[in-house]
């Protein structure tokens, strides 16, 4: 499991964000990062339209494979505006070393309101998470025995 003062190297890409703050943990028990949408002018997603990937004006690089890093939505701007990650949730590897994008998609309904995303804002978060590697083997028969059998929802909730 990765250390509580693991390193992790960031690459800036947009100068932009020594500005508006580079990636930060908002409270001393945050547990992600803000994410800043690093664009040139407003951006107006409407309701329906397809999502758009939006750059964060950095790359960053864990190199360790037992770390990863998940973009998350802010719940405040899926609650009050409708706006949602193109791809609910998006998984960064430990070897990628590109920009991150956004996907950004506005839920709301066919003639509800369009959303619009402003240079600089607050879009997304950053969360990074340990990640286990077991070894699979391939058996005929579980070693254990359980309890649960059936498909989809078997449990009945």
């Amino acid at each position: 499991m990765p250390s509580p003062s693991l390193t992790v190297e960031i690459k800036l890409i947009d100068p932009r964000l020594r500005d508006w703050g580079l990636p930060a943990y908002q409270t001393p028990m945050a547990a992600a990062l803000d994410l800043f949408a690093c664009i040139d002018a407003d951006l107006v997603l409407d309701p329906g339209a397809p999502a758009q990937l939006i750059p964060s004006g950095f790359a960053l690089h864990m190199a360790d494979a037992h770390l990863a890093a998940l973009v998350l939505p802010r719940s405040g701007l899926g609650h009050r505006k409708g706006l949602v990650l193109g791809n609910a949730v998006g998984l960064i590897d430990a070897d990628f070393t590109d920009q991150l994008l956004i996907s950004a998609w506005n839920r709301n309904p066919p003639g509800g309101p369009s959303i619009t995303i402003q240079p600089g804002e607050r879009i997304a978060q950053l969360m990074f998470v340990p990640v286990l590697r077991p070894q699979l083997t391939e058996v005929t028969a579980f070693s254990r025995p359980s309890e649960r059998q059936g498909g989809f929802g078997s449990t009945g909730g």
